[in-house]
């Protein structure tokens, strides 16, 4: 199509980090297009920037067949979903005094860089209807992982009516089709720091969530399982724990179980602000990883050193022949 976002790219987007991104999105299409699949992790406030909007539209189009994401942005697309017109955008951040800061925590609003979330409309409605769906395992002896909690609150549609069009919400459109998800570290998360406190208070036991251990076996037997048939790729939005725990099953796999016909991951892409540095993770070029056994030496590799608020978007509308 004349222009369309994808010809743009093509034309346009012809060196340096503009040709990496060009060249992971062409390569992504590819991989889908070879019976492959894709896992996306996402770390950051990618949720609070509104990612949901194409992700979701990925989601519906099979172009992602796993997540990996922190507690965060699990959270904070469904209270974006829920409270969306009652969040403050702040464009004046940057100036914004330790005494304004104060003022915005008295006020209820917690702030990720230019946007506050209310406390009340966003945090309280949704803390209010999770821990009925709580206490529903805990009455019944039930263990759920923690998406699996936020699957349940939304098909059983407990937090309508929604403030933005439900097709903008990713994790939505990754309850309906039921999409593999895994979530490390999910109580660092603030519904997850919630939760403790209840078990703290004695209204629940940590029991009833399924830990970060069973998601790794989890994640395990989902690699085994898909890896037989499809090549399973693997694409990093940001750097920390969603991207970290999920790679390495594959030498998790391969190395710790002694499985060593476990394919490796079968493309890589991550974009990352982190400029390469001094044991830095999020900053080490991907070629680092083949010592590790997550990835060969032919694996397709690309690393985008950018915002990643506008490179996913970029890439993913490129995915879909926007």
């Amino acid at each position: 199509m004349k222009d369309s976002i994808t010809s743009f790219i093509d034309t346009y987007f012809l060196h340096f980090n503009a040709l990496s991104l060009s060249e992971a999105a062409k390569a992504y299409k590819n991989h889908i297009q070879n019976n492959g699949k894709m896992m996306i992790t996402l770390a950051g406030a990618m949720s609070t920037a509104e990612l949901g909007k194409i992700l979701a539209k990925m989601i519906r189009k099979n172009q992602v067949h796993i997540i990996s994401c922190t507690g965060a942005n699990l959270e904070e697309d469904v209270m974006n979903l829920i409270a969306h017109s009652h969040y403050k955008k702040i464009l004046h951040y940057r100036s914004l005094t330790p005494f304004e800061e104060k003022e915005f925590l008295k006020q209820g609003f917690n702030r990720i860089t230019d946007t506050c979330i209310p406390e009340k409309e966003a945090l309280k409605k949704f803390q209010t209807s999770i821990f009925h769906i709580w206490n529903r395992a805990k009455q019944k002896s039930k263990k759920y992982f923690p998406h699996e909690y936020i699957y349940q609150l939304l098909l059983e549609h407990k937090l309508e009516p929604y403030d933005i069009s439900p097709k903008d919400s990713w994790v939505l459109e990754a309850a309906k089709k039921n999409l593999p998800m895994v979530v490390p570290g999910w109580e660092d998360s603030t519904i997850g720091n919630i939760f403790t406190s209840f078990c703290i208070k004695k209204n629940f036991s940590s029991s009833i969530i399924k830990t970060g251990i069973e998601y790794m076996m989890y994640l395990a037997k989902w690699y085994q399982k898909e890896s037989k048939t499809n090549k399973i790729g693997f694409f990093q939005i940001g750097g920390g724990i969603s991207g970290d725990f999920p790679i390495c099953v594959v030498p998790m796999l391969s190395q710790d179980l002694g499985l060593h016909n476990t394919p490796f991951w079968s493309y890589f892409c991550q974009i990352s602000d982190s400029t390469t540095s001094y044991g830095s993770y999020s900053g080490a070029v991907p070629n680092e990883k083949i010592t590790w056994g997550k990835l060969d030496k032919n694996t397709p590799k690309f690393i985008i050193e950018s915002d990643a608020t506008i490179v996913a978007p970029l890439i993913f509308a490129y995915v879909l022949n926007m």
